[in-house]
């Protein structure tokens, strides 16, 4: 692979490409596009490229697409996300909930007057960090993180509201985590969710380096765009930061792994 596509910034010296979705997901479009037309001067065009938004949130794009009459014609869907350059043979699913509390507003010098949803909301998460979140073998542990925390009007106001954001890495199904967290929280807050991905196991291939990955993609609101595969250019650790960067090497070995793939995929002696 010669260049990159103008939507990803580097300079051509520049070993690393850096950028706000750099290897988290610009650069895997760029490699997967570039395997497309390597497939098409082959001569195959059994492909396609889908491309969705909101990945990160709701998943509202993939959501979109798995209705797509076209979907029923798609036998394997390769996912781009940065695994090393690892054929991923499963993926951790994703719970994505606010936790809100109610109080009573009153003069911060007569707090007895009023009731704090703060005070009663930091309650909560310390119990909530108390749980022990159930395991698995294969996918590994259930991990969760307080990413969002806020509240109240003044400080010196009683607070009246209170919210958390929070994110579970699921290695079960949802239902027995939302048990725990309901039994946990006893009528103190309301648990309100904002999505949920169950985890996926995927198709392994001989040939590729593999390896379970512990975050959550668009796969499983992709159900009918056929059997799953996970494969990209790139590290998963810096996704997210302010440093974000691919590696233009892996991007280059990316192009021939999806090459690769897609031509095991379509050999008919050994996949139908």
């Amino acid at each position: 692979m010669d260049t990159v596509p103008p939507f990803i910034e580097a300079s051509e010296r520049e070993e690393k490409i850096y950028g706000r979705g750099a290897c988290d997901a610009k650069g895997i479009i760029a490699s997967q596009i570039f395997a497309a037309e390597e497939l098409r001067k082959q001569g195959i065009s059994d492909i396609g490229l889908l491309f969705t938004v909101d990945e990160e949130q709701g998943s509202t794009g993939a959501r979109a697409a798995n209705k797509h009459p076209i979907a029923a014609k798609c036998e394997f869907m390769i996912n781009g996300e940065p695994t090393d350059n690892d054929l991923a043979i499963g993926s951790k699913g994703s719970l994505r909930f606010s936790i809100k509390t109610k109080g009573k507003a009153a003069h911060s010098a007569y707090p007895e007057m009023g009731e704090s949803a703060i005070e009663k909301l930091l309650d909560i998460l310390t119990d909530v960090r108390k749980i022990k979140f159930p395991n698995d073998e294969f996918f590994g542990e259930t991990t969760n993180n307080i990413g969002l925390i806020g509240g109240g009007l003044k400080t010196n106001v009683i607070a009246p509201n209170a919210e958390a954001g929070l994110h579970i890495r699921l290695t079960t199904g949802d239902k027995p985590i939302l048990e725990m967290l309901k039994k946990t929280i006893d009528g103190r807050g309301e648990i309100e969710v904002m999505s949920v991905a169950l985890p996926v196991k995927m198709l392994a291939v001989e040939g590729f380096r593999q390896k379970v990955v512990r975050f959550t993609t668009d796969i499983p609101h992709l159900p009918n765009w056929g059997t799953p595969l996970l494969l990209g250019a790139g590290s998963i650790l810096v996704a997210h930061t302010k440093d974000e960067f691919v590696l233009k090497r892996d991007l280059e070995e990316a192009v021939g792994l999806y090459v690769n793939l897609a031509k095991e995929l379509l050999s008919t002696d050994k996949h139908r």
